[in-house]
């Protein structure tokens, strides 16, 4: 019982004290609740619970719900050709390149789909900071779209990977997978045409003028455990589902506009924040004094930057070189997923402690290293454009 009261009572105040340290820290606050989760786990503030682990489980299930309301379907086909050309391109070198870096300094073929990871959670970040007239950040949100929608198939089928090996099982789930992502086309189609003819039904379900019986909510939530209960049923990753569930509110219910605020702002506030403290706390920081594990994570983070860097070639004469240096940092802190395939992998005995341990390292490094490395290039733009402006 003390560990309950001692877990609720510490969660209470890194949830609460977070968004402050975030600020006078000038870093996002996803990394200050991990920090502060591995140092109150340090002190044993945090201990083992099943059902913080359960609720840090949810919250998790809930970040990729999140996630994937970032995903609009319609929008993301009405991309420009040649732009979805060179995303795709985009993507082919980053796990190209994630492949030749693997091989090259010995890192098991299966880091070849953890390291080119594409989350826009911390791009929106950058929105607040440099606004949305910057071209470099709005084809980083562009791009980032179509790469987290490939991430989380690769989260998927590495899910799969893992859990069931190289044997006929792996080929069953991801025909299993095909046959959902086919009905999931039908589906949505369907819905498409449903919604074309009927637009109404749309407001029905979801209205705009203020609903005491929050039907939008109550929908969103009942999609999310419904995905999540078809999941379960095809022994599919569940994280999958849940991204399914956002992206099929983003793309059909986009006439409310309050309603991604409205979910996020539960999320953000309570849900999310504790799967990051949960992660925080299952990193040992006695483990800090391991052998190799600080440059291991280095390494881990240096590839991770080195690949994007390369990869966005993809956009030569779209971009100019400091604007695809900028494109690449901002797609370099996947810190989400990396920390949930570094989760799953260390759950299935596919990457031992050390290397998840590294991996939620480098997913601090990443972060950091890129917010300062944008802040500083931003800053020494914004000085060399002044002095151009005052000489003329």
């Amino acid at each position: 019982m003390d560990n309950a009261v001692s877990i609720i009572v510490t969660l209470s105040i890194i949830i609460f004290i977070s968004p402050y340290i975030s600020r006078l820290l000038q870093i996002p606050t996803t990394p200050v609740e991990i920090i502060l989760g591995t140092v109150m786990g340090y002190f044993h503030f945090l201990g083992e619970n099943h059902l913080f682990e359960l609720i840090a489980e949810v919250g998790f299930f809930y970040l990729m719900f999140l996630a994937g309301m970032e995903v609009n379907l319609r929008q993301l086909l009405k991309l420009d050709r040649k732009l979805k050309t060179r995303g795709l391109i985009y993507m082919m070198l980053l796990y190209l390149f994630s492949y030749i870096s693997v091989k090259s300094v010995g890192f098991d073929t299966i880091f070849t789909l953890f390291l080119p990871l594409i989350s826009v959670g911390l791009i929106v970040t950058l929105y607040k900071e440099y606004g949305k007239e910057t071209r470099w950040l709005n084809l980083s949100m562009q791009i980032g779209v179509l790469g987290e929608l490939v991430s989380i198939i690769a989260l998927t089928v590495t899910g799969a990977m893992l859990k069931h090996g190289y044997g006929i099982e792996l080929y069953e789930t991801l025909g299993l997978l095909v046959l959902f992502l086919l009905s999931l086309a039908i589906i949505f189609k369907l819905f498409q045409v449903l919604f074309w003819w009927y637009p109404e039904f749309k407001t029905y379900l979801i209205p705009l003028d203020w609903d005491k019986d929050e039907k939008d909510i109550r929908l969103s939530m009942a999609l999310f455990f419904l995905m999540i209960a078809v999941m379960l049923i095809l022994d599919l990753e569940i994280a999958f589902g849940a991204f399914i569930a956002g992206v099929f509110i983003a793309t059909f219910f986009e006439h409310h506009q309050q309603l991604p605020h409205k979910l996020s702002t539960f999320g953000f506030g309570f849900l999310v924040p504790i799967f990051f403290v949960y992660t925080g706390s299952t990193f040992k920081l006695e483990a800090l004094q391991e052998e190799g594990l600080v440059v291991f994570a280095l390494m881990i983070t240096a590839s991770m930057i080195a690949i994007r860097m390369l990869s966005a070639v993809a956009f030569f004469r779209i971009l100019r070189f400091k604007e695809m240096v900028l494109f690449a940092l901002s797609h370099s802190m996947p810190l989400t997923l990396l920390v949930a395939i570094a989760s799953l992998g260390y759950h299935t005995n596919k990457i031992i402690q050390f290397e998840y341990y590294a991996f939620i390292l480098a997913s601090l490094f990443e972060v950091i290293i890129v917010m300062v490395s944008i802040k500083l290039i931003a800053r020494y733009q914004n000085v060399k454009r002044k002095r151009l402006t005052d000489k003329n």
